[in-house]
């Protein structure tokens, strides 16, 4: 049975894009998928306020500048996409950034880039841009980091665990991946890890899943920094862990490790909320 039969792509113009072009190529292989290339970015209006104090003339700026990032956008998809029929250029959203998260409720799997705010075109994004699809959407992301090279994602995969839905989901979202993973890491922190990392590993073993438990330590602190650390010790391509995060004064609040990883990860995550 194909797991992700409809893979939602975010497009912009950043610096990444071809890289998540490319590694959702690579998927829609492995998967038998299709792969919707969204295209998802502010209007310089939007970006520029102000300008609408030069009437006519700013206007016309404005929409030039939108179609010169939409073509900068088609034409990084069109060299990376290297004309595979699994991908396929949607138009731009109505709503732009804002309808989204709504686009993705009709997606198996959504792939989307770590913000990184020393590329110019991250004012093409709101700052709360990958908190607000991952909560209002529910759906599974897989995150790609703005560093690095992507070789391959599933070989060695690191499941952050606790004993939550948030964490459930995204174990079953990562199914495929540990179903065909080389390696597979389970950690969990606190008191009561150890308890519940074999749980878990005897019900990923009831799947066809091998997995090794880690005890990351009996303090629930700095939780991120600690995944990222182990991830790099296995040599693990994927960290999946659940997202958590609620909203509150019309801003996104996200946990501790799930702040840490979406700032700072160093490899692909699968989250889901």
């Amino acid at each position: 049975m194909n797991p992700y039969p409809s893979i939602l792509l975010h497009i912009d113009s950043s610096e990444r894009t071809a890289e998540r072009v490319r590694l959702a190529r690579a998927l829609a292989e492995d998967f038998d998928a299709e792969v919707t290339a969204q295209p998802c970015m502010l209007t310089a209006l939007a970006r520029y306020p102000y300008a609408l104090e030069g009437a006519a003339a700013a206007m016309k700026l404005m929409q030039e500048l939108d179609r010169e990032c939409l073509d900068k956008a088609q034409a990084v998809f069109n060299k990376a996409a290297a004309g595979s029929s699994r991908l396929r250029w949607a138009p731009p959203l109505a709503d732009g950034p804002w309808g989204f998260a709504r686009r993705a409720l009709y997606a198996d799997l959504v792939i989307l880039g770590q913000r990184n705010a020393d590329d110019p075109a991250s004012g093409e994004l709101p700052a709360d841009f990958l908190p607000t699809v991952l909560v209002e959407s529910g759906r599974p992301a897989l995150i790609l980091p703005y560093v690095g090279t992507l070789a391959a994602v599933g070989r060695t995969v690191l499941v952050a665990w606790k004993e939550t839905p948030e964490s459930a989901r995204a174990v079953s979202c990562a199914m495929p991946w540990l179903l065909r993973a080389t390696r597979v890491h389970l950690i969990g922190f606190g008191e009561s890890a150890s308890d519940s990392l074999h749980a878990l590993q005897r019900y990923l073993s009831a799947q066809g899943v091998t997995a090794t438990p880690h005890v990351g330590g009996a303090e629930e602190s700095d939780v991120g920094n600690q995944l990222l650390s182990r991830a790099a010790d296995l040599g693990a391509d994927l960290l999946v862990m659940g997202c958590y995060g609620h909203s509150r004064a019309r801003e996104w609040v996200m946990g501790g490790a799930t702040r840490t990883i979406l700032r700072t990860m160093t490899l692909p995550v699968l989250m889901t909320h």
